[in-house]
């Protein structure tokens, strides 16, 4: 297995004057880092799922993601700045400097936030969630099941249903 590397958050949050959501994953994964932006794993699901709850064609470029994230409501970012961490593997993360979850909740109307997964929101209630005091009436979390290709229990099908249930009040 490969040795720790201490990496930072190299691309920012995305979001808008706008944005009533706020879904938060972990730290970028090894693609993700090399393409600088969220969710670049061919095979991660977010961005089929959110296509087919917004009922918008499939992204293909970062300006057409951040187009559909913006038209909306969505922001994107992860719980974590920077951590040493073995590749992508989100279990391996330690020594973690949380994200300034805080001041993107200052920048934008967000009502609701939600973890692409488990360990999205077991890190963000463990280094964010105490920093959050001003926005209770947001918190605390809701999980959502990961779009992560390692997540193969749910099909994509599952997810979207899932995903459309919980995020349909706040999509505009």
């Amino acid at each position: 297995m490969s040795d720790y590397q201490r990496l930072t958050h190299e691309f920012a949050p995305v979001f808008s004057k706008d944005s009533k959501i706020l879904i938060l994953g972990t730290f970028p994964s090894v693609k993700s880092r090399e393409q600088q932006f969220y969710y670049g794993h061919p095979q991660n699901r977010f961005w089929k799922v959110l296509s087919h709850i917004t009922k918008e064609p499939l992204p293909a470029t970062t300006e057409e993601k951040k187009q559909l994230l913006h038209k909306h409501g969505i922001a994107v970012w992860d719980v974590i700045q920077s951590c040493e961490i073995i590749g992508s593997s989100d279990s391996s993360i330690r020594n973690v400097v949380p994200a300034d979850i805080p001041w993107l909740l200052q920048q934008c109307p967000i009502t609701a936030i939600f973890g692409n997964g488990s360990k999205a929101c077991e890190l963000f209630e463990k280094y964010s969630a105490p920093a959050l005091k001003d926005f209770a009436d947001i918190c605390p979390i809701q999980k959502l099941p990961s779009t992560s290709p390692a997540n193969a229990s749910w099909s994509l099908q599952r997810l979207c249903d899932y995903w459309q249930e919980r995020l349909s009040p706040y999509i505009e």
